[in-house]
């Protein structure tokens, strides 16, 4: 990793996850219970460094803090339909982006940086910047890793195929080949195998 002070660098990342600590949801991981939003970034930073080992500081910092204190805003402030859906997505990435800038002007990072990681927060010039690219590919490989599962045993087929082929549509020609290689049960592999064929172009 190429970090310009590796000890701000660190002081961030610390304070990410002191926020994202404090998360009433849990998960749990080897036996033992842990805070639902820090969990998610550790793993998010995980695919990163696997998919880009080279990523840039900013990259990385908008890795940690993606979802950053994601419960504050729960989903049932919102309409239960697409608009409040919607309002509510919007909500939460400049909620991240304004939270994230905040923590690293208190550590000492400059302007420049701190927009950087707010335009990948904000998904800004999807799918053209690179970076982007790959913090999507990463945030969707979580998704099918480690959520998708979950969701499959809740909800209809219909919707599921709708997910991974939403999903599929944003991912790179890498993102989608790493996501091949993800262990799933059979139920998880029979869904993307369905909706994967409803994607190909008809005779």
């Amino acid at each position: 990793m190429n970090l310009r002070d590796p000890e701000r660098f660190d002081r961030a990342i610390g304070r990410f996850d002191e926020e994202n600590a404090n998360d009433p949801n849990t998960d749990l991981i080897d036996g033992q219970t842990q805070p639902r939003e820090l969990v998610y970034a550790r793993r998010l930073t995980d695919w990163l460094r696997k998919l880009e080992p080279n990523a840039s500081e900013a990259l990385q910092l908008a890795a940690r803090c993606q979802h950053i204190c994601r419960w504050t805003i729960p989903r049932d402030k919102y309409p239960m339909d697409r608009a409040g859906y919607l309002k509510w997505r919007t909500e939460l990435k400049n909620f991240h982006a304004a939270k994230a800038g905040a923590i690293l002007r208190e550590v000492g990072y400059d302007e420049e940086t701190i927009r950087k990681v707010q335009d990948l927060n904000l998904k800004k010039n999807f799918p053209k910047d690179a970076e982007c690219r790959v913090l999507e590919d990463a945030l969707c490989l979580l998704f099918l890793e480690h959520q998708f599962a979950d969701l499959a045993a809740r909800f209809d087929e219909a919707r599921m195929i709708n997910a991974v082929q939403k999903t599929w549509i944003k991912m790179s020609p890498r993102g989608r080949q790493e996501a091949l290689q993800i262990p799933m049960s059979e139920q998880a592999l029979g869904l993307i195998a369905k909706a994967l064929q409803g994607l190909q172009p008809k005779s």
